[in-house]
């Protein structure tokens, strides 16, 4: 046995004999997200390079696996490393959230897709596409080896207009600017909870509402989001979630689902159930099978009796 041979042997077995340990992150520091994919189940490990002792080391953050559903069995490897590194995109988006990033992977192909002018019907239920590299530097580079790398990937962060522009809209609604009110700590006027609505007096009730930095959340069971008043920045959720390139046109449900971990307003699942009914596109799909719909035949008026 060569003694490169017998190096890898010992490399091999303290990688199964000692534990990985996880690494804190530094938003501050880039991190790599390495994508592999096989016949039986995907998995992604996110990791870092910090200086421990002087010295650049990289280690594990944290790991994601799950088993290839039936359906997904029939995808190309190309299509099935680009459907993990969506769902890790996914999973991980609060440590990724405003920050650089690089993408591993050991299938070239996924660079065409993610090139791809006009996206197939896998790609937008993905939820990513072009989009993915809109941020990026500098085109992505390929290193050679097994090793593919996606550089340069950015999540951009919410800048402050957003919020100023939902704190200005509290101000013009009444709920919203008398729960504010309540929730500060120098409130002075508990008589004003006679003048809300209903459906915002019971939520205030429940303990539903919070205040923080001057942004009204709604508080469900697990999940805490942002309260909205104004009807334009509804639109534009409703527009980014379901007809956006990146959401997909998928069904209400996934849309109710999606809505739910980012936002609340009054009756805001009766706007999303009308708002996707009125979506021409998702009208003339095939909601059952998925697939596209076909050419539209006139109906011919009977003239007599049949």
């Amino acid at each position: 046995m060569t003694e490169e041979r017998v190096k890898e042997y010992e490399e091999f077995s303290n990688s199964l004999t000692n534990a990985a340990f996880l690494s804190i992150p530094d938003c501050k520091l880039p991190f790599k997200i390495y994508i592999d994919a096989c016949g039986e189940g995907l998995g992604a490990a996110l990791h870092q390079t910090q200086i421990i002792n002087d010295k650049p080391v990289e280690g594990p953050i944290f790991f994601i696996s799950r088993q290839i559903k039936p359906t997904e069995a029939r995808y190309e490897e190309s299509q099935m490393e680009f459907l993990f590194l969506v769902r890790a995109l996914e999973k991980l988006h609060y440590y990724l959230d405003g920050t650089f990033f690089d993408v591993i992977i050991d299938c070239n192909a996924v660079k065409s897709l993610l090139n791809m002018k006009t996206p197939n019907r896998h790609m937008l239920r993905y939820g990513l596409s072009r989009w993915a590299l809109a941020n990026t530097p500098e085109n992505p580079a390929w290193v050679p080896h097994e090793e593919h790398h996606i550089e340069g990937i950015c999540v951009t962060d919410i800048g402050t207009e957003l919020f100023n522009q939902v704190k200005g809209s509290y101000k013009m609604d009444k709920n919203c600017h008398i729960i504010c009110q309540f929730l500060m700590k120098d409130c002075k006027y508990p008589s004003l909870s006679s003048k809300l609505d209903e459906i915002w007096k019971k939520a205030y009730d429940e303990g539903r509402f919070h205040l923080l930095d001057g942004m009204l959340y709604h508080r469900a069971k697990h999940t805490c989001v942002m309260a909205l008043k104004d009807r334009t920045l509804i639109s534009t959720i409703l527009h980014e979630f379901h007809d956006h390139v990146a959401a997909g046109h998928l069904s209400e449900d996934r849309t109710l689902k999606r809505v739910k971990t980012c936002s609340w307003w009054q009756n805001w699942k009766k706007d999303v159930s009308e708002y996707c009914q009125i979506c021409e596109r998702c009208q003339k799909a095939n909601r059952a099978t998925g697939n596209k719909f076909g050419m539209m035949i006139q109906i011919q008026e009977l003239k007599s009796s049949w």
